[in-house]
């Protein structure tokens, strides 16, 4: 009964994702547009997901603000972090006011070229590298103290660029089998997840290799609860 509640629910959240597109994101979709996230400009491109319109971005970029005032913040002092499936950078923009340095990585060449733009417009170049390939290709040894990952929600093949930030096939897998191999000793994940989304899917392949999954913020919008998830 739940799988089928979750189901329609899911299906639904698809109709209404692509009437949102249709009735306020094609104008920027297509263009260069500005955005702002907890004061800070950000820039979108062409063929990169909003994180404004859609949400998740921002709420995890303010998140990482927030949690840097209480006893557990997110990204502790001088860490190092990979942004992983970056965007527009705009998770790195801000883990970068606590990071010692922070990588920023994603598939979409527009996002990778977007997120060195971003960098660059609020002064944390020095802190942010980017670098543009498929999940772990591009990072080859390297071990990062905090890997945040905000992943396409939605099984299924990306038809383009775009959809690449919304529809993955196998990647769940991917990422569990390669998490700890790229964390330090005492290195922890966020994983961002909706709860129209395969949330299990991800999930389970981490459970299997043993990693402990716990929540460490939530928050409901539109419709439906993220859940950011500390993975060790």
């Amino acid at each position: 009964m739940t799988t089928t509640l979750q189901l329609v629910q899911r299906r639904g959240w698809n109709v209404w994702l692509h009437a949102k597109f249709l009735l306020f994101q094609r104008h920027r979709h297509n263009n260069v547009v500005l955005e702002t996230v907890g004061g800070q400009p950000i820039l979108v491109l062409p063929e990169v997901l909003n994180p404004v319109l859609f949400l998740t971005g921002e709420w995890l970029a303010t998140e990482i603000v927030r949690s840097a005032q209480t006893d557990t913040p997110l990204i502790p002092p001088g860490a190092s972090v990979l942004d992983l499936g970056c965007g527009t950078g705009v998770v790195s923009v801000f883990a970068a006011q606590q990071a010692g340095r922070v990588m920023a990585a994603d598939i979409n060449p527009a996002a990778a070229r977007c997120a060195r733009i971003n960098a660059l417009l609020n002064g944390v170049e020095s802190k942010v590298e980017v670098r543009e390939g498929d999940l772990w290709t591009p990072l080859a040894n390297e071990r990062f103290d905090v890997i945040v990952f905000n992943p396409p929600y939605f099984p299924g093949a990306a038809r383009n660029n775009f959809e690449q930030a919304l529809r993955s096939q196998g990647l769940n897998e991917r990422f569990a089998a390669g998490l700890r191999e790229h964390l330090t000793s005492d290195g922890v994940a966020l994983l961002l997840l909706s709860s129209v989304g395969d949330e299990a899917g991800w999930l389970e392949p981490l459970r299997r290799r043993q990693f402990t999954v716990e929540p460490a913020a939530r928050h409901a919008i539109s419709g439906e609860t993220l859940t950011l998830y500390r993975i060790r």
